[in-house]
This record gives structure tokens, C-alpha cells and sequence, in this order.
């Protein structure tokens, strides 16, 4: 396949001026694609970047799946033109799509994980928040600061210790029995499988100080492509172990978040 050439002057390559999309496909068919679909509109729309034709966004899944399950990555630009950070006056933008076969961390499901508590903190920019623009650079180097494989994730908080995400993932935690995750409203990107279950009445907003991670009674990480990993041990960004969990026999939130996604209950 002739992979697409990004021009020099691609404003979302240079100032990572745009949006993207990773979804999960089902026998060639998106999951959770309305969901994806509202966000990208939203991210568009707040960036002044004009949204791709429905015919156009639905053409980057359809064909002949080469696996029964695949990621589509798709970005949005605000395409080439304006002169430094000046916006193009009638911008054009340019549309990238890929496809590659997926196969699922299932071990993860079953054996949860280990996360860390990143050094790095996110900044707030409500113009930016819940969106998932192309400027990821805070993930990125909160993603550099491990490189053992026995790390899962990184948990991120704000500048004022607030949980707000995974490098790459949502979290999501249960106190008295209830499910919550964090609000969204200042900084981290709002995922698909994230709406969708608090949509459906299943996750409930609200804040939480990192230092109350020990007293949670769960804790996991998730997205829409990867499912759901139970949280078994954190530790702090020096290696220390700071809590465990222990693995429930039936995760029933595990079990709702995978029906959105066609998983299977492990």
C-alpha cells in the first residue's frame, strides 16, 4: 500500500495543527464510531479546522478487512498555508488514514497490570481539553520516563495533583462502590469508551487527588481499542510500591466497558 506523502509545509507536521482518531475495527466495521465521529466534529470545530465530508471519513474503513480486528488511525489537519502561526484564509484540510491488524493484550485483561505514577505534570488549557489534538508532547514525555516492559501505564495528574489520565488511556477508579472518572474539563483527552459508558450511567465525573489513590478499593486503565486492564499494583515514579489490589474473580466493569467493544468476557 503507497503510503501517503505529508508536505513539508503541512501545518499539523509543524505545529501539530489538527486532530486524530484511533478506532477499532470489528470485521471492517468502526466501534464506538458514532462516538469518534462526535469527538473529531468537536475537536474540528474547536480548532476552526473545517470537518471532512461524512462520504469521506466513512471511505477510511470501507474495503476488505485483512483481519477480524484492526486499528484505523485517522488525523485531520488544517492542511498547508498561512504564514507562521497566521491561519490559512481558506483553509484546505488534508485527510490521513491507515489501517494494520490489532490483536488485543487479553493477559492484561485477565492478570491486570502495574501503573506508575508519572513525574511530569499536565498543564491546564480548557481551550484544548478533552479533544485529542496532534500536539501530544506532554504524553510523550511522560511516556519516556519508564522503559520496563513490567510497567502497563503511566498515570498523569495536573499541576494542582489531580488525576487526570493515563499516557494513553482513561482512568477509572471505585469508591463505595461506585465507578468514577476524572473530569475532563481543563486538560487530558476525553476517550470514546469513556463517553460511552457514562453515557449509559455506568461512570459518574469527579476529582481525585493522587495522594487518595491508596484508599481507592479499585482502579483501572482504558480505551477503546485496548479494553479494560484492572489495576493490580502503583508505584511511585522512583519504582516504590505504593498500593495493591487484588484481582476480583468477575469484573463487572471490565465485563460492561467490553460489551460496548465486542470483547468477550475473559
Amino acid at each position: 500500500m503507497t503510503q501517503p506523502q505529508v508536505p513539508f509545509d503541512d501545518r499539523g507536521l509543524a505545529y501539530g495543527d489538527g486532530v486524530f482518531e484511533t478506532v477499532l475495527l470489528r470485521e471492517g466495521k468502526p466501534v464506538l464510531w458514532s462516538y469518534h465521529l462526535a469527538r473529531l466534529r468537536r475537536g474540528c470545530q474547536r480548532l476552526g479546522i473545517p470537518v471532512p465530508c461524512q462520504e469521506a471519513l466513512d471511505a477510511t474503513w470501507q474495503g476488505i478487512a485483512e483481519t477480524p480486528l484492526e486499528v484505523l488511525k485517522l488525523i485531520v489537519t488544517r492542511g498547508s498555508g498561512g504564514r507562521g502561526y497566521a491561519l490559512p484564509e481558506s483553509p484546505m484540510p488534508r485527510l490521513l488514514s491507515r489501517r494494520t491488524p490489532f490483536v488485543p493484550a487479553t493477559a492484561r485483561w485477565q492478570k491486570g497490570v502495574t501503573v506508575r505514577l508519572c513525574r511530569l505534570r499536565l498543564g491546564h488549557q480548557p481551550a484544548l481539553a478533552g479533544i485529542k489534538h496532534l500536539n501530544r508532547l506532554e504524553n510523550v514525555l511522560a511516556r519516556g520516563e519508564w522503559q520496563s516492559a513490567d510497567i502497563a501505564e503511566g498515570l498523569l495528574a495536573d499541576m494542582h495533583g489531580e488525576l487526570v489520565e493515563a499516557t494513553s488511556m482513561n482512568v477509572f477508579w471505585q469508591r463505595q462502590g461506585r465507578i468514577y472518572t476524572p473530569r475532563l474539563d481543563k486538560c487530558g483527552v476525553a476517550g470514546t469508551l469513556r463517553d460511552a459508558l457514562i453515557e449509559q450511567g455506568i461512570v459518574r465525573e469527579a476529582t481525585l487527588p493522587v495522594a487518595a489513590l491508596p484508599t481507592l478499593e479499585r482502579l483501572w486503565v482504558a480505551n477503546s481499542v485496548q479494553g479494560v486492564w484492572p489495576v493490580i499494583t502503583l508505584v511511585c515514579h522512583t519504582g516504590t510500591q505504593k498500593q495493591t489490589w487484588p484481582l476480583e474473580p468477575v469484573d463487572d466493569f471490565q465485563v460492561a466497558a467490553h460489551r460496548l467493544l465486542g470483547y468477550a468476557a475473559q
